[in-house]
């Protein structure tokens, strides 16, 4: 027989957010190393 689990223990969301806010602050720095190799190039 399966052990009964709590809806609270099971829950597993609210993990994502933090990965979200590592890859679009990710992206943040590559846009901002990419505009400065644009500017120094030119």
């Amino acid at each position: 027989m399966a052990k009964e689990i709590p809806a609270e223990k099971a829950k597993q969301g609210r993990q994502g957010t933090r990965v979200l806010a590592i890859l679009v602050g990710g992206l943040v720095l590559l846009l901002v190393a990419w505009a400065v190799v644009e500017y120094v190039v030119r």
